[in-house]
């Protein structure tokens, strides 16, 4: 084995050492290839202006979608948390467009049609400042692509403990 690739092996389990769950420890600057090692296959890659945004759910229950941005050269600009309190209050009814929803918060948990109303409701699972309790994010849109209502409730499976439920 040469020396180049025994540094580069080394390099590879020193970053994913230092790495967890949300891309925490990864290196502004590395490659595509690093981040997908430490963070797995992404779910989803689009590119914006001159920066691709590389996606990473970690939906239902890890209540986070993460991107990766990185520029023209590919190297690694930083890893976020999208779904934020921030950006969910970015949303604007009956103006935000779908297709912008899902780029801003990433990959939705589930989709759920209702041909009679007509409407697809995005649904996330996300964590919010003022409550410890996990929370559903449903975003509903038209079928021009418009969203009409967005609704946050309690998680429908996260279940209190019998202590705290009284």
């Amino acid at each position: 084995m040469s020396m180049k690739i025994l540094l580069a092996a080394i390099a590879l389990l020193a970053l994913a050492a230092c790495a967890s769950f949300d891309g925490r420890g990864i290196p502004q600057g590395a490659s595509a290839a690093q981040v997908e090692a430490v963070m797995g296959p992404a779910a989803d890659k689009r590119v914006h202006g001159d920066e691709t945004w590389v996606y990473y759910p970690r939906q239902p229950y890890g209540y986070a979608n993460y991107v990766a941005r990185f520029d023209s050269a590919g190297r690694l600009i930083g890893i976020e948390q999208r779904l934020i309190d921030e950006n969910v209050a970015a949303i604007e009814r009956g103006k935000t467009e779908r297709a912008a929803v899902e780029e801003l918060l990433g990959p939705q948990y589930k989709v759920w049609h209702f041909p009679r109303m007509p409407r697809d409701v995005l649904e996330y699972r996300m964590r919010v400042t003022s409550t410890s309790v996990p929370q559903g994010l449903y975003v509903q849109a038209t079928p021009d692509g418009i969203v009409r209502e967005v609704f946050i409730e309690n998680d429908p499976d996260y279940r209190l403990s019998e202590c705290c439920a009284r």
